[in-house]
């Protein structure tokens, strides 16, 4: 048994910026990948990356060894990013807090060796130093090699799909500890290699390899159909050896090397390989495979003039803290290897330990000629990983991705507007699929990070999660016979009543006037006038429509004349006449009548609730409360351009039957790119948006897309939001599992020209919140009518049901 101690068998002499100068006198230029999420690739996608790959590695000097090293490793949730400062945020956090997902990282690196030709023997000693000369004797094929290597990562960059960017010293040497020291965490430990296994630490190792052509198949493409979620009606693909990265569910590490070799060199060697194995190919089947393996090879090479020789080696390295379940994983790795018509190589105890030490980057050009398969440099980059996880953006919504059930935060606001140039989102989804719970969590999370929300609703779908904020929300409902509970013309001091205010309260009046002839100039000028001499006579009044009508008709003899107003731009007798349906008894002055509590104002609350179910017939109701959601949204949203905002109209279809709502929406999409703030719209088909021009523009202005499951299909909505190919293909994978024991549903998300299928699970509180009907919510609204806290209404509803599950609507 041989024994490794870094601080004795250190392999770095010395590190210059992402450049590694290895003891055994190697150079290795050091980069980290941004890869892909894993499934937005398509099938064009897989091809678009190989060509990539291939124009970028080719003319790379003869001798360059490029490794690509996927490391997958086994953790365990922590949460640590996630909010925590309110009731359901907390409950999330703790719901994840411990989830088992595999961390993904990946790397690139390029050597150039002293030995140009690559020509090893079968052990080598990578720590055998060999003086401090050979970094020097390298110079003059330094530079060059430089430029190459820096050529190559310049074209992977422009490609955008992948992002290579150096590493820092500082991760080189933490990556090289990681390596050496087993990937314990925790300790230092020293790694003991013997003819049993390797062992470093707690963690026992062991190694399957692609190392000659036999092991390949027939074919190798740039990806392969993904069976899980493939169906008779759509093909979905994955990457060609995507079943060794993140879906292994193991700890491992895929090794992709390639020596670039000379393409005249190695024509020669393999003709003469050729006419070896043509005298032997009745001596053995085997012979016969390889022959025919080479000679495709060799036809590849003598018939594509930009094709290029290389050898090649693939590896995993697996590891686990019991040695007995070494066999399960490496069943688990020749079965994925079995799918790709693959047979993997299993190293004798002396091999296992090389193929380990090799596996490190700076030693990679140490693999020996027998350790190695030959093809051509496009064969070799089907062999690639070209995905990783879902990532995480630096603030946004809570969602879960597709592979592990782990929270993701996306940034569908995108404050610098990287992605998109307009925050506007809609959800589409059937009734049931759960639309509103989807906008629930959406909006929740938004207005916990600040944002105001004005929501125009008609079924009572958001109250529940509002009372969770008292003093920071109001419903506005119609009610027979009872206020609606706001005061447009409550002021707290005289400031309040600048230029914006006194255009709002005119807004307000001509449309409550309901006159159906466009107002002047005159008559806006007349009305402002007139507010602002009815503030400055009441100052400390009880402000409100009844005192301003009121003032108006005490003083209609001399009013006008006192504030030089000529009697055709503003009709005193028409204006009481009309208004007089609101005050003093009329027929709805109860809308408007003051409340005990004075003090309330619509610019008080961040999150503004209006219900419209009770009045979609009543045309005069209706008409009011219309009004006061423009005066609601000209108070929260307009009011401060620095401040975010939503606007969400929900059952936007059925809103859409009330008069001018669409030319509305389309007004408030147009006004706010001039705010910070968004409009969303819930729909439960496409089609329910007219086929005009008004919703052509509204489509053209909504550019983050939600769509949960839909069994009718798609077509439509790919139609008319231009979505691609793939779009189709990820709305048609989206499944919901509400019987597993980890209960989710998926949704289709579009931000910009990115897509993914995402999960939406939640734990019991925040379930509990946005369930919106059954036995379950009612239980929760008799519980919050005794005590008057929706937390406690929860909290104590869980503990009566002993819910740990968060489907609990059957309770």
């Amino acid at each position: 048994m041989s024994t490794i101690e870094l601080a004795t068998h250190h392999p770095i002499a010395d590190i210059k910026d992402h450049l590694v100068f290895s003891s055994n006198g190697n150079v290795t230029a050091c980069y980290k990948l941004r890869l892909p999420e894993v499934y937005t690739l398509s099938e064009k996608d897989f091809e678009d990356l190989h060509s990539c790959w291939f124009q970028a590695l080719k003319s790379l000097p003869v001798g360059t060894v490029v490794h690509k090293q996927d490391v997958y490793i086994k953790k365990a949730y922590s949460g640590y990013n996630l909010p925590n400062g309110t009731f359901l945020a907390r409950a999330t956090r703790e719901h994840f807090a411990g989830r088992v997902y595999m961390e993904h990282t990946s790397h690139l690196f390029f050597t150039l060796t002293k030995n140009r030709q690559l020509n090893n023997p079968k052990y080598v000693n990578p720590f055998k130093k060999i003086g401090e000369q050979v970094p020097k004797l390298l110079d003059e094929n330094l530079d060059r090699f430089k430029a190459a290597v820096n050529d190559a990562v310049s074209f992977i960059n422009n490609g955008r799909q992948i992002q290579v960017a150096p590493m820092a010293p500082e991760d080189i040497l933490d990556r090289t500890h990681a390596y050496f020291n087993g990937f314990n965490d925790g300790f230092d430990c020293s790694t003991e290699l013997s003819k049993s296994g390797i062992q470093i630490g707690k963690h026992h190792f062991d190694v399957l390899a692609i190392n000659n052509e036999a092991c390949f198949g027939e074919t190798v493409k740039t990806s392969k159909v993904n069976e899980r979620f493939t169906t008779d009606d759509f093909v979905f693909h994955q990457g060609q050896i995507d079943g060794l990265g993140l879906s292994l569910d193991e700890n491992h590490i895929v090794n992709q090397i390639i020596y670039l070799d000379d393409k005249q060199k190695w024509r020669k060697i393999l003709d003469k390989k050729v006419e070896e194995l043509h005298k032997s190919a009745n001596f053995g089947s085997q012979n016969k495979v390889v022959l025919k393996k080479i000679q495709r090879i060799l036809d590849q090479i003598n018939s594509d003039d930009s094709a290029r020789v290389v050898r090649g080696h693939l590896n995993v390295l697996y590891w686990s803290s019991e040695a007995e379940r070494l066999e399960h994983i490496a069943a688990k790795i020749k079965t994925e290897f079995k799918e790709m018509d693959m047979v993997p190589y299993y190293p004798n105890s002396e091999e296992r330990k090389s193929y380990f030490l090799n596996s490190y980057a700076c030693f990679s050009a140490n693999f020996s000629n027998t350790d190695l398969y030959v093809t051509d440099l496009k064969h070799s980059l089907c062999l690639l990983l070209n995905n990783t996880n879902y990532r995480s953006d630096k603030q946004g919504i809570l969602f879960n991705d597709r592979q592990h059930n782990i929270p993701v935060l996306k940034d569908v606001w995108d404050e610098q507007k990287k992605r998109i140039k307009a925050r506007n989102f809609a959800i589409f989804a059937p009734t049931g699929e759960g639309k509103s719970f989807l906008a629930n969590n959406i909006l929740r999370q938004y207005f916990e990070m600040g944002v105001r929300l004005v929501i125009i609703d008609l079924g009572g779908s958001y109250t529940k999660f509002a009372q969770l904020y008292p003093e920071q929300y109001t419903v506005l409902r119609y009610e027979p016979g009872k206020s609606l509970g706001i005061n447009p013309f409550f002021i707290t001091k005289p400031h309040d009543v600048g230029a914006e205010r006194l255009e709002e309260l005119a807004v307000f009046l001509f449309e409550l006037l309901a006159s159906d002839l466009k107002v002047t100039k005159a008559q806006s000028v007349s009305l402002k006038k007139i507010l602002s001499h009815y503030y400055a006579e009441n100052d400390g009044a009880a402000h409100s429509l009844e005192h301003f009508y009121h003032f108006i008709r005490d003083a209609r003899e001399t009013l006008l004349q006192k504030l030089g107003i000529d009697p055709p731009y503003f009709n005193i007798p028409n204006f009481l006449h009309i208004l007089s349906e609101y005050v003093d008894g009329g027929l709805y002055s109860f809308l408007f009548e003051v409340r005990e509590d004075q003090s309330f104002r619509i610019e008080d609350k961040r999150l503004i609730i209006f219900e419209l179910d009770e009045v979609r017939d009543n045309k005069e109701i209706l008409s009011v409360m219309l009004k006061l959601i423009k005066t609601a949204i000209q108070r929260t949203i307009w009011r401060n351009k620095g401040e975010k905002g939503i606007i969400l109209f929900d059952e936007f279809a059925k809103q859409l039957k009330f008069p001018n709502v669409l030319e509305s929406v389309e007004f408030y999409y147009q006004a706010i790119r001039k705010q910070e703030g968004a409009i969303g719209i819930i729909l439960q088909s496409i089609n329910q948006l007219p086929n005009n021009s008004t919703s052509a523009s509204i489509l053209e202005n909504t550019q983050v897309i939600y769509s949960l499951n839909n069994e009718k299909g798609y077509d439509e909505l790919v139609k008319r939001l231009n979505l691609s190919s793939h779009d189709l293909n990820q709305l048609k994978s989206i499944r919901n599992d509400l019987t597993g024991e980890r209960k989710y549903t998926e949704m289709f998300i579009k931000i910009g020209k990115e897509s993914n299928i995402f999960r939406l699970e939640v734990p019991p509180e925040v379930f509990a919140a946005y369930l919106t009907d059954g036995p379950a919510s009612e239980a929760i609204m008799a519980i919050y009518d005794k005590c008057g806290d929706m937390e406690s209404a929860i909290t104590q509803f869980l503990h009566a049901k002993g819910v740990t599950d968060p489907f609990i609507k059957n309770n």
